[in-house]
């Protein structure tokens, strides 16, 4: 496909211009198939990556229905994102797009399917709570040039930002700024929970640290906000009512009481929360991606006390739809 071609396929804000980034869009080399529990129903789901045709990006494949992995499939939820179509919703979709966006794989059918073959509702397995199994599956296989439906390359683009903008909510924010390349500052800020308090970590998140410094970072939970009750598992009778962290456990998540600080340690890394939190955004923002392109944009980010609704906001605002701030 020619450049300009492509560049004149896609249709975005004014805060945003697609340019080349020099290279070919990617697609997996192989086949990947895991499955595992999932955190807010408990349920095993299963989950095959399938290489994908250049330009088609990444979608999921759930009952037979096709669900692209797009800011306009993504509907509001607790603790997680979600994607919607057709009254079929997949959650917990970050992590697993955290780890195909940071390492390269613009193309690929996301085949998944729950054990129950009647739930419309499915979730991406949770494993440890961070996206170290999906990077360690994509390295296992490999990747390669993805070819469209004709057998061409595809140039792999990316969003650029024509001017800085910021999104909020309440006491949190993000803003970017124009850059040659991608840089994520992340802040968090917990003074009732001495053990987290107010931590920073920044990255340039795209390039080969992310296996090492982000891929690895769990989710983390407050004990006292969530009101756990520590058995051999952590429940939480309001969530679990409304089919969240049915799943749960001191294996798929790092906990923090603000008396006795963290319940399951030790940390991979003492800022890990908030590296976290860089997983989750580059997750989050990978839903900007059309056709096989770049999703995170060429900017500075910087994100404080923010989460996947922050996120979202984010993402449409560089689409172009409006967003209530508040």
């Amino acid at each position: 496909m020619r450049l300009s071609a492509a560049i004149n396929s896609f249709k975005s804000s004014n805060l945003i211009s697609w340019k080349t980034t020099g290279k070919l869009q990617q697609t997996l080399a192989g086949c990947i198939e895991l499955s595992g529990k999932t955190l807010h129903s408990g349920k095993v789901s299963k989950v095959k990556i399938w290489p994908g045709f250049a330009g088609e990006g990444r979608y999921f494949e759930f009952h037979s229905n096709l669900i692209p992995a797009s800011i306009d499939f993504v509907r509001e939820s607790l603790l997680c994102t979600t994607l919607c179509k057709d009254g079929y919703k997949i959650r917990t979709v970050e992590h697993l797009l955290s780890a195909l966006e940071a390492k390269g794989i613009d193309n690929c059918r996301i085949q998944i399917q729950s054990l129950d073959s009647e739930d419309t509702e499915v979730e991406v397995p949770f494993f440890d709570g961070s996206a170290n199994a999906w990077v360690e599956a994509i390295e296992q296989v490999g990747r390669k040039e993805a070819l469209d439906r004709c057998g061409n390359n595809v140039e792999k683009l990316a969003p650029h930002l024509s001017e800085p903008f910021y999104v909020s909510r309440n006491d949190s924010f993000m803003v970017a700024f124009p850059a040659s390349k991608v840089h994520i500052s992340c802040g968090i800020d917990f003074p009732k929970v001495p053990a987290i308090g107010c931590q920073w970590f920044s990255s340039a998140a795209l390039d080969d640290s992310y296996e090492k410094h982000i891929a690895c970072s769990r989710t983390f939970c407050i004990y006292e906000e969530v009101q756990c009750e520590l058995i051999s598992s952590f429940l939480v009778e309001h969530m679990c009512s409304m089919g969240l962290i049915k799943g749960g456990s001191l294996d798929n998540a790092i906990v923090c009481s603000a008396t006795k600080g963290w319940l399951n340690p030790p940390l991979r890394f003492p800022d890990e929360p908030c590296r976290h939190k860089v997983l989750d955004l580059i997750g989050d923002l990978s839903l900007f991606a059309r056709s096989g392109s770049q999703g995170f944009p060429m900017a500075r980010v910087i994100s404080f006390k923010g989460g996947h609704s922050l996120n979202a906001d984010f993402v449409r605002r560089l689409s172009g739809i409006t967003v209530q701030e508040t």
